[in-house]
């Protein structure tokens, strides 16, 4: 299996920084996303921290253990790169005042030929589009997430609640976070999309599937992505990571990188 990324943030209209970060590590084809939390510059502090530190450290576990490292394996090596991530960032919280209570939602993918590993925490999300089909792959950890898996909303009174920033779950804050991971099977011509909440917030999942399953390269579907988002008022940062599974022998194209700076 041959896979294709790019990746893109942006600050969004409403904000002057970015608490996002974002990042790929082609030759481990391991992907990263983070959206960051806290007082001033604190968020980008942490997410900036969970994203260098995690393609550091799992990248080169991965880049030693070769992509034939079974699936026990990379789970436990991401539980422990993440574990990790998180007592860095708790540990600079507690010695700074200045990043105090700081933390960061986070998305990470180890793509394997036919097998994505994938752990999530927070409310940043994967969805997959297969055959035209677009789902998320991810559950928010979220409290608006509880509160539907309790029957107390719907998903239309969640769309429109201002309770959507509230996380049950998120990297740094504790001395101990649990990381979610899933293992899914990868077939060729599925796309995958990492994102914060400053797209999936902006955009419903009719309008993601009519961008992602529309013409055009990874490059030009990450901006209209953004674009999108942004036009429907684009309230926070936005990050987009795309993921293009395809069979064959070619060799995998170079990572784009549109940092949207």
């Amino acid at each position: 299996m041959n896979y294709e990324f790019c990746f893109r943030t942006d600050p969004g209209l409403a904000r002057e920084n970015n608490e996002d970060s974002v990042t790929v590590d082609e030759p481990t084809r391991l992907g990263i996303l983070a959206d960051g939390m806290g007082g001033y510059n604190a968020g980008e502090v942490a997410s900036g921290m969970a994203t260098t530190f995690i393609k550091s450290e799992l990248g080169r576990w991965l880049a030693q253990a070769g992509r034939h490292a079974n699936a026990r394996e990379v789970r436990r090596a991401m539980e422990i790169c993440v574990d990790n991530a998180n007592r860095s960032i708790f540990n600079a919280a507690n010695s700074n005042p200045q990043y105090s209570g700081m933390g960061t939602t986070l998305v990470v993918g180890v793509f394997q030929d036919g097998r994505l590993m994938l752990g999530h925490i927070g409310d940043s999300r994967c969805y997959r589009l297969r055959s035209a089909h677009l789902e998320q792959i991810t559950k928010d950890h979220s409290l608006l997430q509880e509160q539907m898996d309790a029957g107390l909303i719907t998903p239309e009174q969640a769309a429109t609640s201002t309770n959507k920033n509230l996380v049950t779950r998120a990297l740094g804050v504790e001395d101990a976070v649990l990381l979610e991971v899933n293992e899914h099977k990868v077939e060729p011509g599925d796309l995958y999309l990492m994102c914060s909440d400053g797209l999936s917030d902006m955009l419903d999942d009719d309008a993601i599937s009519q961008i992602l399953t529309g013409d055009g390269s990874l490059e030009q579907k990450t901006v209209q992505l953004i674009d999108a988002a942004n036009a429907n008022g684009g309230r926070d940062n936005i990050s987009v990571l795309l993921a293009q599974a395809s069979s064959g022998s070619k060799k995998r194209g170079l990572i784009s990188r549109w940092l949207g700076q």
